[in-house]
């Protein structure tokens, strides 16, 4: 994952993206969660590569791990904080 995700400030105004492209973390998700097939992903952005989906994918699941939920007492809000 680290050798193909990158947090850069002067990249996608620090966004994670794959390393060496302005391709975000979160355009791939976004992407995939509309049902986009890893296939059409790989057509529609030649520079990708399967490695950097997979990477995608373990980034958000990393991510989800070290985050903390929390519910508060007065309803269903819950608030997420890394």
């Amino acid at each position: 994952m680290g050798e193909r995700i990158e947090i850069n400030p002067r990249v996608c105004g620090g966004q994670p993206v794959i390393k060496g492209t302005r391709i975000s973390v979160a355009a791939i998700l976004d992407q995939l969660a509309a049902g986009e097939s890893w296939d059409c992903l790989l057509k529609g952005y030649p520079e990708l590569q399967r490695a950097d989906i997979q990477a995608t994918i373990q980034y958000a699941k990393q991510s989800i791990l070290h985050t903390e939920i929390t519910a508060l007492e007065h309803g269903m809000d819950i608030r997420a904080s890394s």
